[in-house]
């Protein structure tokens, strides 16, 4: 049963990362750390995060709706290696060991930041892609070659397993086989991750490894911050938001290998 402190502070965690979210992403760097830091358990606070932020990724998907009308034929294509992909990364999680999972801990916050630290880059050069051609319809591309499905299918099994910096990789992967409108290639990989988050989260309730006071709490906080976010982005220096959730995560992984010691 969680304590009124946990609650509190996993509420004013996930209200940051939502606020994180909306600005300039990484929102998993802080929420997780911030649940470990808690005292909850890895597994516990990675599948009860999951949960949680799930809300948030359907409204961020909803959002894309109408850049993903014309790009019907793809999300289509997308649902198979996704779903399947988050089943197995979610599989894995619940049937890893949780000192083994604690000791992985570490590395995948290392990785996920590096990812979250490649963003800026990758989202600069996806820009000038969509300047070069502004009204590439996804329409008119053949449906999605058979290396993308195994490749959103290796990415899903991480999503399903972790999921921090999953977004990231997928841009990437859909920027180099030659998509060029980013609000599609926005839209793609947020229907794909609200389809690995989906089954993952529904294997995490049927294996009981949600702690549901906190995923609640977590869910209240993230719709609050995400609205104020909202309201307050074009007030944010997104670079200011960008370091700091780098810093953070670069520190939680310090932390993290602090305690495997």
């Amino acid at each position: 049963m969680a304590t009124l402190e946990q609650l509190a502070g996993v509420t004013i965690a996930a209200a940051v990362g939502a606020a994180a979210n909306s600005w300039a992403g990484g929102g998993t760097l802080l929420t997780f750390p911030a649940l470990v830091g808690l005292g909850v358990p890895p597994i516990t606070a990675n599948a009860t995060s999951t949960v949680a932020l799930m809300a948030g990724g359907v409204s961020s998907m909803l959002g894309y709706r109408e850049a993903l009308a014309p790009a019907r034929r793809w999300a289509r294509a997308l649902v198979l290696p996704s779903v399947a992909g988050g089943l197995v990364g979610a599989w894995l999680l619940t049937v890893t060991p949780a000192r083994r999972f604690a000791a992985l801990v570490p590395w995948l916050v290392v990785g996920a930041t590096l990812l979250f630290m490649l963003q800026g880059p990758l989202g600069r050069q996806l820009g000038r892609r969509a300047a070069a051609a502004p009204d590439d319809p996804l329409a008119v591309l053949p449906p999605p070659s058979v290396g993308v499905r195994v490749a959103l299918f290796a990415i899903s099994i991480y999503g399903g397993y972790f999921g921090a910096g999953a977004g990231i990789v997928q841009l990437a992967v859909y920027g180099l086989v030659g998509l060029r409108n980013v609000h599609q290639m926005n839209g793609l990989k947020n229907f794909a991750a609200n389809c690995f988050n989906l089954v993952a989260a529904l294997l995490f309730a049927v294996t009981g490894v949600i702690d549901w006071p906190l995923a609640g709490a977590m869910a209240v906080g993230a719709t609050v911050g995400g609205h104020v976010a909202a309201r307050a982005a074009q007030r944010v220096d997104a670079r200011v938001v960008r370091a700091s959730v780098v810093a953070v995560g670069l520190a939680s992984a310090a932390w993290l290998f602090g305690q495997g010691r």
